[in-house]
């Protein structure tokens, strides 16, 4: 029971800013045959799962392959009118499967999965990320990337619909805010 009580007070913070769902994460397929190398570059939030650590507009993402397999992240947003940016590092977590990414924004914080599901390359990517507890609950975040700032009403519908085949849901989906970026960035 300590056990338990010492994984809720670790986690609490992220439950309560994020809807949990009963049960251990889904187990999405992901991108087959992932070239890390060619999903380098900058990328933008086009809809997303509300996360807490997101509230902002104009999201975006710059991964730069770095010398050691690694990649430097680079994202920010727009918030209360100042522009706001957090440096990070994602790894190929399992090399049999090197979609399966994890990022850490932090040294002492451990990667969590950031999962790509399906992606171009060139126009748009769906990744996922998705924390277990203890298999009881779970908390989870989907986001739809273009490397432009907006993309076909067609194209997000059909990534909601890869989302919902693969148990993820995306009931919460909403889009991201990509207006009136340009002057800050």
């Amino acid at each position: 029971m300590k056990a338990f009580l010492v994984v809720l007070a670790l986690f609490l913070p992220i439950i309560n800013a994020q809807v949990p769902h009963w049960g251990p994460c889904p187990e999405p397929t992901t991108q087959p045959a992932f070239n890390l190398k060619k999903f380098m570059g900058r990328w933008f939030e086009i809809a997303k799962l509300p996360a807490q650590f997101e509230r902002g507009r104009c999201i975006e993402t710059n991964f730069t392959l770095k010398l050691d397999g690694t990649a430097h992240v680079a994202s920010s947003e727009i918030l209360k009118g100042e522009l706001r940016t957090i440096d990070g590092t994602a790894v190929v977590e399992d090399k049999k499967n090197p979609a399966k990414l994890g990022i850490s924004f932090s040294y002492v914080l451990p990667y969590t999965p950031y999962w790509i599901l399906s992606t171009d390359y060139e126009n748009s990517a769906l990744v996922y990320s998705c924390t277990d507890v203890l298999r009881l609950f779970h908390v989870d975040f989907a986001w739809i990337l273009g490397r432009t700032r907006s993309l076909p009403a067609a194209t997000v519908d059909h990534g909601k619909e890869v989302f919902s085949n693969n148990n993820i849901d995306v009931s919460r989906m909403i889009l991201s805010r990509q207006q009136g970026c340009d002057k800050y960035l």
